[in-house]
């Protein structure tokens, strides 16, 4: 212990002095000459062949290139100061960009041609106001280079937290367009983009935020990296429900390589990732004979391979390939808080991706993006035990977990979007196929539950239920998605355009096929400067009907499988002392008239350039969901009577009459001082969720008064605030900090009896309506110290073919190039050490706060996220 206070101590200093350290202390340029690499590409980002480029500086005579299989063109030996560039392409819009500005050393940019319209129009240098009010442009839209994603946290899990975190809740992840899988390793992101455009049509989820993330190929010689990270309990701090320090250990391991196969034509880029660790989860139960504390460890490993190869087909398409194996083993999940080291299981895990895409000018004014994408997926879950499971709520739970499980799903996904223009419209269209087959063997409670509402009805062997499942545990079946839509984006005044478009869904198993989305959106800048901009939108947005809940109504149908329910059971043998109750089968099923859930929203924003660094976002959105889905119990006993079927049991229904409403309010900032190697963030959200339902099968307490489960929704958090700095120090030191708050989210509070008697545990006490009751807040302060250094010459330059990992999309106002690398800036071998620590000041953020009144632990948290944990590792690049 004295060893780990030591060392955050020296941590904690090295922190205060870097917040205090002057943010200039850049790595001095040659202002001897310039160079500028320059990436064209059109609408949708793919590259563009064969682009005419021709660069005037002030001083200098005109030079003219021509972009590569990459879309990229290099001119060097070019004097600083001002210049005026010109780009022409078959089938774009010609720009022009004046005045802009060349840094000594290398400068990097990224310049969009639009699709030709019906009218051809030179662009001379583009309109402030007209910039700012581009629906596709940068607006609303803050860009991470890949010297700060490098600042991001180096575990996987940790590093996708952190943008999500950062996006906000409801974020969309994509990856070069497609969405699932894993995430890319750091080293092969060329950017990270965070886009506010909540109306496009061509958007199906109602995500406030949408993340893409593009990786970055390499066409003029080959490049790696290998990272190692390693941590374990010598440097932790123990969790508060935890009596000792528990035992951990994480290993992790990343190779990557990317380079031509056929130079400026094909590249392939590869990667490994693998993780081989264990943690420790506590245990905190109440057994009959006093309280119990304890620890289990939790294994768990991971190998998630890939490998991409990207060609340019012709000089107006470029094709992309990839493929994914994920994988990975956990094993005693299911223990932990009130589950004793019994009720463990296993799982293993495989996922295969394939993807393919292609991009490019089909005709005149159409560029198309098609995009194609298979998966196989396969998971397995066994038991530790199959014995009868003893659950006390809330105090404690014992017995096997009785999950015995096979899952095999095959899925493809088929898209295709179209650009055209004409005049002052920027039209899309396109179309989404998704089709599905699910093929399982599934038994749960197979042995038999156990259900006593508090540890005295235990000791007196009283229980309330036994539940037990029995029958053909084999479901096969298909599921087909389909959503295609139309958007216009229309210029009505260079300060001020519109968006208008429709998108259809359906899907099969449902009968419900009218799910037309209309969206609406409007963007203006109301000042000459263009520095203010102002976005409201309105639109619908359909939401599927999963397959899981599908897949369960399926095999839990009364007759392929069935639920017996014995209620006042006796014990060990529920049906041995005459005086229980035993119900007929009880079973699941959809309502006939079930209908797709849908979302209505509406939303006003304001964008501001506060300073050439500084940027103030902030948006309010309200949304109204209808036909969201719940679990009804239509069979349910009838006050002071029987139940409607007496042939049947529970029968739970799901069926879409439940409502929501969500109103949010989220202000940004953001700082960028590229040559200051600074860059920092500031989000605060705040939100508030009700809802009726928690879920499909998620019954009421009471069956027939469903106005009192209208309460806060499970992610009813009213306040969340998160923050990101990354900054450079001196000597190639490096500070990266993320942390992030939030309120308190809501729980429920319940009897712990069966009080209505339909055999369901679930009834709150009269006048206390569902998740009424509010748990803790968190906090957390994650940071990441590293040090880079670098030796050799670097490469040689100057042929236009060298590959330029430039920003995509960035307006010509911004600063050209990206962010300097310190001691690793312009060097052939890059070496990186890093400490980081999450839960730097070691905050207990307590969870799992109890509501069941006949609880010891009634009101009270069990668990808590992990105390401080500090990891150390190395990056080795070329």
């Amino acid at each position: 212990m004295h060893r780990s206070s030591l060392f955050i101590r020296l941590l904690s200093l090295v922190v205060s002095f870097a917040m205090v350290a002057p943010l200039g202390l850049g790595q001095a340029r040659n202002a001897a000459e310039s160079s500028l690499r320059i990436t064209v590409t059109d609408p949708r980002g793919a590259a563009i062949v064969g682009a005419r480029v021709n660069i005037k500086t002030k001083s200098g005579d005109p030079q003219a290139a021509e972009t590569d299989g990459r879309g990229e063109a290099f001119i060097p030996r070019l004097s600083s100061g001002a210049f005026d560039l010109h780009i022409e392409a078959q089938g774009f819009e010609t720009r022009d960009i004046k005045d802009a500005r060349l840094k000594s050393g290398s400068n990097k940019l990224e310049v969009r041609l639009e699709v030709v319209g019906v009218k051809e129009e030179v662009e001379v240098k583009r309109d402030a106001q007209e910039k700012a009010t581009d629906p596709r442009g940068n607006g609303f839209t803050t860009v991470l280079t890949p010297d700060q994603i490098a600042a991001l946290p180096d575990d996987p899990d940790e590093f996708e937290a952190a943008i999500r975190n950062m996006a906000g809740p409801g974020a969309v992840l994509r990856v070069n367009g497609f969405r699932g899988g894993k995430l890319p390793p750091k080293s092969q992101i060329r950017e990270i983009r965070f886009r506010m455009n909540p109306y496009a049509a061509d958007s199906h989820e109602t995500g406030f935020m949408a993340v893409d993330i593009f990786t970055k190929p390499g066409l003029d010689d080959w490049h790696g990296s290998v990272n190692l990270g390693f941590r374990d309990e010598a440097l932790n701090a123990r969790n508060p429900f935890a009596r000792v320090l528990g035992p951990e250990q994480f290993r992790r391991f990343g190779v990557s390589m990317d380079g031509p196969l056929w130079k400026n034509h094909t590249s392939l880029a590869l990667s490994a990732e693998g993780v081989s660790s264990y943690d420790s989860k506590t245990i905190v139960a109440a057994l009959p004979d006093g309280p119990f504390s304890g620890l289990v460890r939790r294994p768990s490993r991971t190998l998630n391979l890939s490998a991409r190869v990207e060609h340019a087909l012709t000089k107006t398409h470029t094709l992309r390939g990839e493929y994914q194996r994920n994988a990975g083993r956990q094993d005693n999940l299911g223990v932990g808080d009130f589950d004793l080291p019994e009720r463990a299981f296993s799982t293993d895990r495989a996922e295969h991706i394939l993807r393919v895409s292609d991009s490019g000018v089909v005709a005149k004014r159409l560029v198309n993006e098609l995009r194609f994408q298979a998966s196989w997926q396969q998971t397995d879950s066994h038991s530790s035990s199959n014995l009868p499971a003893i659950m006390v709520l809330n105090a404690f739970n014992r017995g096997g977990a009785q999950i015995e499980s096979s899952r095999r799903v095959r899925e493809l996904e088929l898209a295709d979007n179209v650009d055209f223009a004409f005049e002052k419209h920027s039209m899309r269209a396109g179309i989404l196929l998704e089709a599905a087959s699910y093929r399982s063997s599934e038994l749960r409670n197979g042995g038999g539950t156990f259900v006593f509402a508090s540890l005295g009805d235990f000791r007196d062997n009283r229980p309330t239920t036994f539940s037990r499942r029995s029958g053909d545990p084999r479901v096969e079946f298909r599921q087909y998605q389909l959503g295609s839509y139309w958007q216009d984006d229309v210029r009505l005044r260079k300060n001020l355009s519109i968006s208008v478009g429709l998108r259809h869904e359906f899907q099969t198993n449902l009968g419900d096929r009218n799910n037309f989305a209309p969206r609406f959106g409007m963007t203006w800048s109301p000042f000459k400067d263009g520095k203010t901009t102002l976005r409201a939108g309105a639109g619908v947005f359909y939401d599927w009907f999963g397959a899981d809940a599908f897949e369960q109504t399926l095999r839990v149908d009364g007759s392929r499988q069935a639920d017996l329910v014995v209620r006042n059971p006796c014990f060990p043998d529920p049906l041995s002392c005459g005086s229980e109750t035993v119900l007929p089968p009880s079973r699941l099923q959809r309502d006939p008239l079930l209908r797709m859930p849908y979302v209505e929203q509406v939303s006003v924003g304001v964008q501001r350039q506060l300073a050439k660094f500084a940027q103030l976002f902030a948006n309010y959105f309200h949304q109204r969901g209808l036909n969201q889905l719940r679990g009804h119990n239509v069979n349910a006993p009838l006050p002071g009577g029987g139940r409607p079927d007496s042939s049947a049991g529970n029968i739970t229904q799901v069926e879409s009459g439940a409502r929501s409403t969500f109103d949010g309010l989220s202000i940004n900032l953001s700082f960028q001082q590229p040559q200051k190697r600074f860059f920092a963030h500031l989000g605060y959200f705040f939100s508030k969720v009700t809802t009726e339902s928690d879920g499909p099968f998620s019954l009421p307490a009471d069956n027939f008064d469903f106005g009192a489960e209208r309460g806060p929704g499970a992610g009813d958090v009213r306040h969340r605030v998160f923050g990101m700095l990354n900054m450079g120090l001196f000597k190639g030191l490096r500070l990266g900090a993320t942390f992030n708050a939030g309120s308190a989210p809501p729980y429920n509070i319940s009897t712990g009896f069966d009080d209505n008697g339909d055999s369901v545990s679930n009834d709150r006490p009269r006048g206390v309506t569902r998740n009424s009751a509010r748990g803790a807040g968190q906090f957390n302060l994650g940071t990441r110290l590293s040090w880079g250094f670098g030796w050799g010459r670097p490469r040689a330059t100057g042929a236009i073919g060298q590959r330029v990992f430039a920003i995509r999309a960035r307006d010509d106002s911004d600063v050209l190039g990206q962010m300097p690398l310190g001691g690793m800036n312009g060097k052939r071998w890059r070496t990186e050490v890093y400490v980081q620590a999450y839960n730097l000041l070691n905050h207990t953020n307590p969870l799992n706060f109890t509501g069941v009144q006949t609880s010891p632990f009634f009101g009270r948290a069990t668990a808590a996220l992990p105390a401080r944990r500090i990891e150390s590792g190395l990056r080795f690049s070329f």
